[in-house]
């Protein structure tokens, strides 16, 4: 079984409902849920919100915060999973917010660059993790990350 199956089962068995705000990963996380029998029983859904301006309408994360610390931040990630958990009330909030690539990265902000919101069990961590690769295997390693994390900590 599949380790996406196997911590979708897990969340289903327990009735640990989540959602999801992805801006770097573009849907990936939400299509690697949907693809699961049975997951409509406690995935509410989930935002793209790939621009600032969705981020800050559909989410709440303020201008400053973007202004300050940049959407690809653990300030930004933080907001989205907090806006998120304020639209939803769903036991598990995911953001995702990072360069995917090709382009895009910088010295201090290279691509790869990823920072992962999860709230848990009223827990909040926001990951930063430097994840390699073509975009593809980045934003495949994100999602694969998020669902090993859950897996052990459910």
């Amino acid at each position: 079984m599949s380790l996406y199956k196997k911590t979708l089962n897990k969340l289903i068995k327990k009735n640990i409902s989540i959602s999801t705000a992805e801006s770097c990963t573009g849907g990936l996380l939400a299509s690697s849920i949907t693809k699961i029998k049975d997951t409509s029983k406690i995935y509410l859904g989930g935002y793209i919100t790939y621009s600032n301006e969705l981020k800050i309408r559909d989410l709440g994360v303020k201008k400053i915060t973007i202004k300050k610390y940049g959407a690809v931040s653990k300030e930004t990630a933080l907001e989205m999973i907090n806006g998120l958990y304020l639209k939803n009330k769903t036991d598990v909030c995911i953001s995702t917010t990072g360069i995917a690539g090709p382009g895009g990265g910088t010295k201090s902000k290279p691509v790869g660059l990823i920072y992962i919101g999860i709230l848990l069990k009223g827990n909040k961590k926001i990951f930063k993790k430097n994840f390699s690769g073509t975009r593809s295997s980045i934003q495949k390693d994100c999602v694969s990350f998020i669902f090993n994390y859950l897996n052990k900590s459910i």
